[in-house]
């Protein structure tokens, strides 16, 4: 994982001058010791992987080594927080003139946090108050002010709408806060005020949907919290938060309570969070997710979005521990057993994948059933996928063109082409410009050698749309190689290795395009490079007989004017 503003870019000028000097060791029998520039380097190294706990070790040992040096100080402080340590981080909190703002901000948020989270709403309040946290921890701060004064009892400050000039995200969260703290004021028409205002703004319908619903629930209107649940699920039926509320009013069990002081501070992190997600700054995002779970580690959502990161970063370990974290029965569980179960499906290890995909789908919930679906394509199950998609389909009064279009691969990888034909017709109807099926529909029209002039325009049309995608270029390539283009053929297939140069299907086609156009010994080089690119067992297969056979490639030619 790369660094982010987190860790911008000090120079490694450390310890009387030494940048340029490799790591001091200090050789003992059992194992070397590094110096502290060494630590520090190790600790950078495992900072950058996203292995905090790693890194907080490296950086507090460098950190006692040099007494405190500014630099390696703030790296403590930012690896103890990354990896959840938040009272070892508020301990660690910079505030030297040496370190940056940028950090002491972080850090200030980090101490109010902590005082949130052991009971001391009113310093907290002071630090979060005011413009001593500004940017780009502004945010964080104002979402997080409120709360900190309805610790301590402070209604009025409590109730006060948090501000960021021109932050709409702030300001719709803010709102939402607020009404849940009208609603622990008791100003229950004021709190469904601002539910209303939320849940019209939509930023996030299904966040304002559920909180406004067990409002109404937590006042006696059942009747009105259901009409609410009904009409969100009227828009997006697969909703996993708004369906379980729906099922719990339905089945007339109690209203869930309103969060806690340390809940909600919880939730008003996530918020900047997101934002920071989506900002591509993963470890702002990672550190305010951190502090949230000090707040309230049974917050599941955290939980999977730590998990994300971490999966995002490449490290699984951590990745599995946070998604290890959501607890069975949660509304979160099939998400995270999903994604549990691709980590092990990308390192390798299918059949736990699959295990941890089944469990997840036996809970019934659509995207652990999808999960399971889309590993079982993977690992090439098609008709066990297909089955599992048809369930799917089934259950949504309007199919999704994605479903169909997963479900019509599988049916044609098991070779039932009429319905698989039936399922990619029926998803480009409802999405006609999806490259992804204009390019897979148009591509097998021309492979069988049906519908051959719509066939070719739909694959122009979706190399026009993607013109990058090595993928779709190559499917270009090989419609006019089963068309009989070899020229033309060889040109598009070349294009399409510049893309892809590893994808061992593309190669296996340019060879086939060289041998058609006279150059022998450029396709036997290509057939011998696809050997080396790890292929699936038939490309492999089919690789090994054309390098060994005098007559090369035998390909079936189309014609176009033909049909």
């Amino acid at each position: 994982m790369r660094s982010s503003l987190l860790l911008a870019a000090a120079p490694l000028i450390l310890l009387a001058g030494c940048a340029t000097a490799p790591p001091q060791v200090v050789q003992t029998a059992d194992a070397p010791i590094l110096s502290p520039y060494g630590r520090f380097l190790a600790g950078e190294a495992a900072l950058n992987e996203g292995r905090s706990a790693a890194a907080a070790k490296y950086f507090d040992q460098a950190r006692t080594l040099t007494g405190n040096d500014a630099l390696v100080s703030e790296r403590a402080f930012t690896a103890a927080l990354l990896a959840g340590d938040i009272d070892r981080a508020a301990a660690l909190a910079p505030s030297g003139d040496q370190d940056s703002e940028s950090t002491k901000r972080l850090g200030k948020l980090t101490v109010a946090v902590k005082a949130i989270a052991d009971g001391r709403g009113k310093d907290a309040y002071a630090l979060l108050a005011g413009d001593q946290i500004a940017f780009p921890h502004k945010a964080a701060a104002a979402l997080l002010a409120p709360w900190a004064a309805a610790e301590v009892g402070d209604v009025d400050n409590s109730l006060v709408r948090p501000e960021a000039r021109g932050d709409r995200i702030v300001a719709y969260f803010g709102g939402l806060g607020q009404a849940l703290l009208y609603e622990r004021a008791r100003r229950f028409d004021e709190a469904e005020t601002d539910y209303k205002a939320a849940l019209s703004a939509g930023a996030r319908n299904e966040t304002a949907t559920v909180a406004y619903g067990a409002f109404l629930e937590r006042r006696g209107r059942r009747a009105d919290a259901q009409a609410l649940y009904d009409a969100a699920l009227a828009q997006e039926p697969s909703s996993v938060a708004v369906k379980a509320a729906r099922a719990r009013v339905a089945a007339g069990k109690s209203a869930p309570p309103a969060p806690t002081i340390k809940q909600g501070a919880a939730l008003a992190l996530l918020t900047p969070a997101a934002m920071m997600t989506s900002a591509k700054q993963t470890q702002f995002a990672l550190a305010y997710l951190r502090l949230a779970l000090k707040l309230d580690p049974e917050r599941d959502e955290a939980w999977v979005m730590v998990g994300d990161l971490m999966s995002s970063g490449n490290d699984n370990v951590s990745a599995r521990l946070a998604y290890g974290m959501v607890k069975p029965g949660s509304l979160e569980f099939a998400a995270a057993q999903s994604k549990l179960a691709w980590t092990y499906q990308n390192a390798g290890d299918k059949e736990t994948a699959l295990k941890l995909a089944r469990a997840a789908a036996a809970a019934g919930q659509e995207e652990g059933r999808l999960t399971l679906a889309d590993l079982l394509r993977a690992d090439e199950k098609f008709a066990e996928s297909a089955d599992i998609l048809s369930s799917l389909i089934k259950d949504r009064k309007t199919p999704d063109w994605r479903l169909l279009y997963a479900r019509g691969v599988a049916y044609h990888r098991i070779g039932r082409w009429p319905e698989a034909e039936t399922d990619l017709k029926a998803a480009l109807v409802a999405q006609p410009d999806e490259p992804e099926l204009l390019n897979y529909l148009g591509y097998s029209w021309i492979d069988r050698g049906e519908h051959l002039k719509e066939a070719m325009g739909m694959v122009e049309k979706a190399v026009a749309s993607d013109p990058r995608s090595g993928a779709m270029v190559d499917s270009l390539g090989w419609a006019y190689f089963r068309l009989g283009d070899f020229k033309k053929a060889t040109e598009k297939l070349e294009e399409a290795v510049e893309l892809d140069a590893g994808d061992p299907e593309i190669n296996n086609h340019l060879g086939d395009a060289y041998w058609k156009v006279g150059r022998r010994d450029e396709a036997l080089f290509q057939w011998r490079r696809v050997l080396t690119l790890n292929p699936d067992d038939k490309i492999k297969a089919d690789a090994e007989a054309k390098i060994a056979s005098p007559a090369g490639p035998d390909r079936p030619v189309q014609k176009l004017a033909e049909h």
